[in-house]
């Protein structure tokens, strides 16, 4: 007979781990999209200017991420900053989302033929209404895929902020093992938990994707 020391209580603070991590992931994403559009424009169009961009960029991509929080964090205590850890945390994943998203979004503007750029201008657009009526719209499908699968990746980088003492999904999962000694049930209820909130977001993206192949 199946017999577990759990409690309803434990499920609480599981769920409530859970909603940080959500939380994370939105706060991340937010900034990270924001600064991956802005860094993303200006290297798609300007980039030889914009080499000492990409470089650091490159930094925060190829540094660990579990450093850069560390790093951040220690930094944040020398200079006398009063954050919170979580802004912390947001504000280091949305760094480092921001570096990848850059690539996206340059990656998603370089998609769009040149001769459909051309043909904007001829028709008597300037450069930011030729880009935000033509370039981005097609951007945006294009680069959207890979938008998702940085989303997706963010929240599951979001285990590494119990480093720096955030009571996340797996943080609280550890401290019911702690307790309880039945890591096996608790990983596994953890797992889920993670698969549902990417099951989640994977069909609200593959629903817009519908939508706007409905549309074309």
């Amino acid at each position: 007979m199946f017999a577990t020391s759990l409690t309803s209580t434990d499920l609480l603070f599981l769920l409530q781990g859970a909603w940080t991590t959500i939380l994370l992931t939105l706060g991340a994403m937010l900034l990270g999209s924001l600064g991956g559009l802005l860094c993303g424009l200006l290297r798609a169009s300007f980039a030889n200017a914009t080499l000492p961009l990409a470089w650091l960029l490159d930094v925060f991509r190829s540094v660990p991420l579990l450093i850069q929080f560390v790093l951040f964090n220690s930094l944040k205590s020398i200079a006398g900053l009063d954050w919170s850890a979580f802004a912390v945390a947001c504000g280091v994943l949305g760094v480092y989302a921001g570096a990848y998203c850059t690539e996206i979004v340059r990656g998603g503007l370089l998609a769009v033929p040149a001769s459909v750029r051309r043909a904007g201008r001829s028709l008597g657009m300037s450069y930011w209404q030729e880009l935000r009526h033509i370039a981005l719209p097609m951007a945006t499908r294009v680069a959207f895929p890979g938008w998702l699968n940085l989303c997706l990746g963010v929240m599951k980088d979001t285990a590494l902020v119990m480093w720096i003492g955030i009571v996340e999904l797996l943080r609280a999962s550890q401290t019911i093992v702690t307790r309880i000694q039945e890591p096996l049930l608790v990983l596994c209820i953890a797992g889920l938990i993670y698969y549902l909130i990417s099951l989640v977001v994977a069909r609200l993206g593959n629903q817009l994707e519908k939508r706007w192949q409905e549309n074309d």
